[in-house]
């Protein structure tokens, strides 16, 4: 049963992008996948789909494989870029797996065709879906190689006239330094997208950066670890860091 809470505020967006890293989905594990983790991530999407915002997902495949790390151990740099694709693809359908399991409907939209486990990407059927209140998780990246997870969180947020991208973190917003090795580390509550990419500040790759600024695209960077973060902000509480 919904909480009464819920329709207590109006969302301060209607659609969003929420981009997490395979990472996130591995827990206290070193690599893989970690059932509880997953299905924590996936009630925090709940909260905020059940006040009715529509969502749009990407999740990285670095648990599992790093096309840069294959790159470096000698594989030739498309073929691994197109291994951690499909990376991507196990970890949505972890996703989809622990949101329906909870109630959400959702697709898989692959990026690359494999229709036995993903929809396909065509653009008027994911905003179909959208509209129709499912919970669309983007898999396979752009579809090429040399493009980050990043770079394909920006690209789907902009076709689908997304109002602001979600970058889950372990921490709470962006800083100048790293806040887990230096207890000086100071916060931004905004950043602009030309200090992020003049002071390397690791928000997102510098693709990812221009392209939200092409779209005028904010990018809210907060914690995926803060239980409720990501419905509090929708709500206007939290703490984070807007870029824009």
């Amino acid at each position: 049963m919904p909480d009464e809470t819920e329709t207590s505020f109006a969302p301060l967006y209607s659609r969003v992008m929420l981009k997490i890293s395979g990472e996130a989905l591995m827990g206290d594990q070193g690599f893989g996948l970690h059932p509880p983790t997953v299905e924590r991530i996936a009630r925090e999407v709940k909260s905020v789909h059940d006040l009715g915002v529509e969502i749009c997902m990407v999740i990285g495949g670095g648990n599992i494989f790093r096309g840069l790390q294959g790159s470096a151990q000698g594989m030739e740099r498309t073929t691994a870029d197109y291994m951690g694709m499909l990376a991507t693809v196990m970890n949505a359908l972890a996703m989809q797996s622990a949101l329906e399991g909870i109630g959400v409907f959702t697709r898989v939209i692959s990026a690359i065709t494999m229709n036995e486990v993903a929809e396909p990407y065509i653009r008027r059927r994911a905003v179909r879906h959208l509209e129709k209140k499912r919970v669309c998780i983007f898999a396979a990246g752009t579809g090429n190689p040399y493009f980050t997870t990043d770079t394909a969180a920006t690209l789907r947020a902009s076709e689908m006239n997304c109002q602001a991208i979600f970058k889950g973190t372990k921490v709470d917003g962006v800083y100048d330094k790293d806040p887990k090795k230096h207890a000086d580390a100071k916060r931004y509550e905004t950043v602009t997208y030309d200090e992020v990419l003049a002071q390397h500040l690791g928000v997102m790759d510098a693709s990812a950066i221009a392209l939200a600024r092409e779209n005028d695209l904010p990018i809210i960077v907060f914690s995926l670890d803060e239980p409720g973060g990501f419905k509090g902000i929708l709500a206007g509480q939290g703490t984070y860091t807007r870029v824009s």
